[in-house]
């Protein structure tokens, strides 16, 4: 049940099945490097690991150069070693079955733009193609953002999974919503290339659908983000939408969420990282290298944890994929939002987003940790937005936005504070 503050206020080895034999289930984990120069925080924390290590898998190294990352990879995952910047790594470990990796979606682009991938000057996934040139990974696991798909008009997409046709791998992807596993709306790729098996097989095993509950206001928690309003909302009926990393100088940009008594509310960071499907406090060690804030940079450029579970589960334990659902793509089509290549064509797939959807308490039973309200300046602000905008809101919200904004500034006035007169026009 969510609780407000006062207005202002050791993992098992396992045998992976088929080709790999007895080889026991290790990986690589390859994150962003270089993130602290560049100033983008697109940092790794260890979702994908701790996914994989629920599923019975286990790291065996990390190559993570920010130094917030870090701290918390360094306290989460004791005696697995942090190489940092990846560049410096020189070639993979001799027995690993699965390298992983996570980078800025730009670098695809910076790479068609310089020396192509595999080039000197372009990005981490260069790194990636590098030390898979020195020795064949059997298997490698990319998450990115679903604006991968259409990056460079889908040239980017294109590039990459050339590389690994290239490299003799089939692959297949999946844009897969947290949503059906966690109450958080979040759109992600998970690419999977092989040369042991078919990569369809992992990801296309499951599909789950929505209930379809109907919310109302006075009902339902819903997410939105404050910090919008003219062109967007982020609108999550008994949901977040996808929680962001803030600034480039760690400012925090959580979303709000209107309760059904009409208080909106910011979710505590605990809660954050428990809608990523962390144990609270999972970020914590951060603190010890920069302040609070920058805990939901982590915790916004993570990757869910129970979804990476999901795709650890099925290395371990291959389904089968229905080729019915396949049909034919020819190279310069767009790219859908799945599809596969068998070592000789490639295929669109007709398959929804959630592999499972796993039943969840409602969003206000979810969150265990003190929220703070939405200032009387933030929701002031939010309300005039959405009166210059064209977007259409559900009946009866920009009203208990104006509620929460009189009740914001009643307090305002009871506890000594004089509130804005813009504020109260912006009313």
């Amino acid at each position: 049940m969510v609780r407000r503050e006062p207005v202002g206020g050791a993992p098992a080895r396992i045998d992976f099945p088929g080709a790999l034999g007895n080889n026991q289930g290790t990986f690589l984990q390859v994150n962003r490097p270089g993130l602290h120069e560049s100033r983008r925080p697109f940092a790794g924390i260890g979702g994908l690991e701790l996914g994989l290590r629920r599923a019975g898998h286990e790291a065996v190294l990390f190559s993570e150069n920010w130094e917030l990352a870090a701290a918390v990879l360094a306290a989460q995952f004791p005696g697995v070693p942090n190489r940092g910047d990846v560049s410096t790594l020189e070639k993979l470990p001799a027995r690993i079955d699965l390298l992983t990796a996570g980078f800025p979606c730009q670098d695809l682009s910076q790479a068609g733009n310089t020396a192509g991938i595999g080039g000197k000057k372009s990005g981490l996934v260069d790194h990636v193609f590098r030390l898979l040139d020195g020795r064949r990974a059997p298997r490698v696991l990319l998450e990115n953002v679903s604006f991968m798909l259409h990056l460079d008009g889908g040239g980017a997409m294109s590039r990459l999974v050339a590389a690994f046709e290239e490299r003799g791998y089939k692959w297949a992807y999946r844009v897969v919503n947290s949503l059906g596993f966690l109450p958080q709306r979040r759109e992600r790729v998970f690419f999977l290339a092989s040369r042991v098996d078919d990569p369809a097989d992992v990801l296309f095993a499951d599909e789950g659908f929505p209930p379809g509950v109907e919310t109302r206001l006075d009902t339902h928690a819903h997410g939105f983000y404050w910090t919008e309003g003219i062109r967007g909302l982020g609108w999550a009926p008994d949901a977040v939408p996808t929680l962001k990393n803030g600034s480039t100088v760690g400012i925090a940009s959580p979303p709000a969420i209107l309760l059904p008594d009409g208080m909106i509310v910011k979710p505590d960071i605990r809660d954050a990282e428990r809608l990523q499907g962390f144990p609270a406090d999972w970020t914590k060690p951060a603190e010890t290298v920069r302040r609070a804030s920058w805990r939901w940079s982590l915790v916004g450029n993570a990757v869910t944890v129970p979804v990476a579970q999901w795709v650890g589960e099925r290395l371990s334990n291959p389904g089968g994929h229905d080729r019915a659902r396949d049909w034919s793509l020819p190279r310069g089509e767009r790219w859908p939002r799945a599809a596969r290549f068998d070592g000789k064509n490639r295929f669109g797939v007709k398959i929804s987003d959630f592999p499972v959807w796993r039943e969840r308490p409602p969003l206000t039973d979810f969150l265990e940790y003190p929220a703070m309200p939405l200032s009387a300046r933030a929701t002031a602000g939010f309300l005039e937005r959405t009166g210059r905008g064209s977007l259409r809101f559900a009946p009866g919200f920009r009203e208990r936005v104006g509620a929460h904004l009189r009740h914001s500034l009643e307090f305002e006035r009871a506890s000594g504070n004089k509130p804005l007169r813009r504020l109260v026009a912006a009313e």
